[in-house]
C-alpha cells in the first residue's frame, strides 16, 4: 500500500474519531435507570426494583427521546394492575411516535405494578397487600409497593415536566370515563393543569380541590408530581377490567391530543367541546363486608337519597340499603358482588352550577 494511501486512511480515521467525540460530547442520552436513549431514538427496557423485605420486581418502560429539545412528558400506566386499557394504549403509542419528529421526551411506564398485573388483582398488590396509588413517594427500605413507588418517583416523576397517570375502571368498577383535574390555587400552574385536562378530550372532568400534600406522604402519583411543581392529571378510560379497543382508543387519542397541546408533535390540538364539569366528588364506602347488588349504573344522574344498591350478607340477608348522599352523577359503581368494609361501592360528583 502506498505512502499517500496510508496517510489518507490515517486522516480519515482521525476525522471520524473527532466527529464521534464531538457527537458524544454534544448529545448526552436521556436516562431512566439503565434505559438510555439518544436524541431521535427510542429504547425500551426495565427499571429494576431490588428485593428487600420481600421479593423484587421490575417495571417495563420506554424512553422516546426526541430529535429536538422540549418538555418531558411522563405517561404512567398499570399502577392498578387490573386496569388494562391504558397499558394497551401505551403499547400503541410506543409504536406510533416518531422520535425524529418528536420535540422533547416521552417516558412510557407500561406497567407500574407488574405483580398486580400478572396476579390479576384489583387495588392491592398480591405481594404486600398494599395499594400502590397510596404509597407515593415511596420508601427504598419499605415493602415492594413502597419500593416501586420510590423508583417511579425518583427515576420518572422527578425528571418530568408533565405527568399523566392513566387509569380505568378496575376489575370491579363500572365507570364512565372522566379526568381528575387538580386545583392548587396557583393560577398560572392551574392553567397548565387545565390545559392538559381539557386536551385529553374526555367530556366529563372532575375538579379535584383535595389537599395538595405540602408535608407528609403525597400518597398519589399525581399529588407527588404537583408538590414538585409538575402539572399532573389522572385519567379514567374503561370499566370492569375490560380491554375493549374502545377504551384503549380513548386513552390513546387523549395522549396524542396532549402531545399536540404541548407542541411535542406536529399537528393542531383538537378542541374539546361540551365538557360537563363536576365538583365535590365523594366515594361512597361499604359499611360492612358482604355482597353488593347495584341499583344504578355508571353515568346515571340521581337525586339525593336515591338507591345506589343493596348490601346483603353471604346468605343473601339484607344488611342495609345504600343511598346517594346528594344529587349528582354516578362516576362509577361496583359491578361485581364482593365488597369489603370500608371499600368503595360507588363514586358520585355534583354537576358544577347545580
Amino acid at each position: 500500500m502506498g505512502k499517500h494511501v496510508m496517510q489518507n486512511l490515517r486522516a480519515i480515521f482521525y476525522f471520524l474519531l473527532l466527529v464521534t467525540a464531538a457527537f458524544s460530547a454534544g448529545a448526552e442520552p436521556f436516562s431512566v435507570g439503565d434505559v438510555e436513549a439518544f436524541e431521535g431514538t427510542q429504547v425500551s427496557g426495565f427499571l429494576e426494583v431490588p428485593a428487600g423485605t420481600d421479593a423484587g420486581s421490575k417495571i417495563p418502560i420506554t424512553v422516546i427521546h426526541g430529535a429536538t429539545p422540549g418538555p418531558v412528558l411522563a405517561l404512567l400506566a398499570g399502577v392498578h394492575g387490573y386496569e388494562y386499557p391504558p397499558i394497551t394504549a401505551l403499547q400503541s403509542i410506543r409504536s406510533e411516535i416518531d422520535p425524529t419528529l418528536l420535540r422533547g421526551t416521552v417516558i412510557l411506564v407500561h406497567v407500574a405494578n407488574l405483580p398486580s398485573f400478572l396476579g390479576r388483582t384489583i387495588y392491592y398488590s398480591p405481594v404486600d397487600g398494599k395499594n400502590l396509588n397510596r404509597m407515593f413517594p415511596g420508601d427504598p427500605e419499605g415493602t415492594l409497593s413502597q419500593r416501586i413507588a420510590h423508583q417511579i418517583t425518583t427515576k420518572v416523576i422527578d425528571q418530568a415536566d408533565y405527568l399523566i397517570d392513566l387509569h380505568s375502571g378496575d376489575g370491579n368498577e363500572a365507570l364512565r370515563p372522566y379526568v381528575y383535574m387538580p386545583v392548587t390555587g396557583d393560577t398560572v400552574f392551574d392553567q397548565k393543569i387545565k390545559g392538559m385536562a381539557v386536551a385529553f378530550g374526555l367530556d366529563h372532568i372532575v375538579i379535584d380541590t383535595g389537599p395538595q400534600y405540602a408535608s407528609g406522604p403525597s400518597l398519589f402519583s399525581d399529588q407527588t408530581a404537583l408538590v414538585r411543581g409538575i402539572p399532573a392529571i389522572t385519567t379514567e378510560t374503561g370499566q370492569s377490567g375490560s380491554n375493549d379497543p374502545h377504551w384503549s382508543e380513548l386513552a390513546k387519542s387523549g395522549i396524542w391530543n396532549v402531545l399536540r397541546h404541548l407542541r411535542m408533535v406536529p399537528g393542531v390540538e383538537v378542541p374539546n367541546l361540551g365538557i360537563t364539569w363536576l365538583t365535590d366528588y365523594q366515594v361512597v364506602k361499604s359499611p360492612a363486608s358482604g355482597i353488593f347488588k347495584p341499583a344504578t349504573k355508571d353515568g346515571y344522574t340521581v337525586t339525593k337519597g336515591a338507591l345506589l344498591g343493596v348490601l346483603v350478607d353471604f346468605f343473601g340477608n339484607e344488611i342495609t340499603k345504600i343511598r346517594a348522599p346528594f344529587s349528582g352523577v354516578i362516576n362509577y359503581v361496583i359491578s361485581t358482588p364482593p365488597v369489603t368494609k370500608g371499600e368503595p361501592v360507588a363514586m358520585m360528583s355534583k354537576i358544577q352550577g347545580h
